[in-house]
């Protein structure tokens, strides 16, 4: 049986939602049946992974990315934008919740110059929980 790539795959489906029922380990003679759900970077459409891993490549350069796609900085964002909603796993720490410093990475930033000691005496000072 020849091996398909995934961006036949993803054409197949054509965006439709799909769960994977069986995987077969390669080089072994081994398959594992159930119910795989995809991740989510996977349910993107083929263009959509092309221009993720592009945008991995370019490290995240939307300048670079510009001239990759010959596009404009706001077509390059409003893509981004819109692959983004499509990545709910991606969520980031609201403010407030970010877990407090350890000191040694106040002492650490404080060598780097990024903090004052001040700043580091009053972090230390702030009871557990609160940032």
């Amino acid at each position: 049986m020849a091996t398909q790539d995934w961006q036949s795959l993803s054409r197949l489906t054509a965006g439709a939602p799909f769960d994977i029922e069986r995987i077969r380990l390669a080089g072994q003679d081994v398959a594992i049946e159930g119910r795989f759900e995809v991740p989510p970077l996977a349910r993107l459409s083929a263009e959509d992974q092309t221009f993720v891993a592009a945008f991995v490549r370019c490290h995240g350069s939307i300048k670079q990315m510009e001239k990759f796609f010959g596009v404009s900085y706001p077509t390059i964002k409003n893509r981004l934008n819109r692959i983004g909603a499509l990545l709910p796993f991606a969520e980031v720490e609201p403010p407030g919740e970010a877990e407090r410093p350890s000191t040694s990475e106040l002492l650490s930033q404080l060598e780097r110059g990024e903090i004052t000691v001040n700043d580091v005496l009053s972090q230390l000072r702030k009871p557990e929980g609160d940032v």
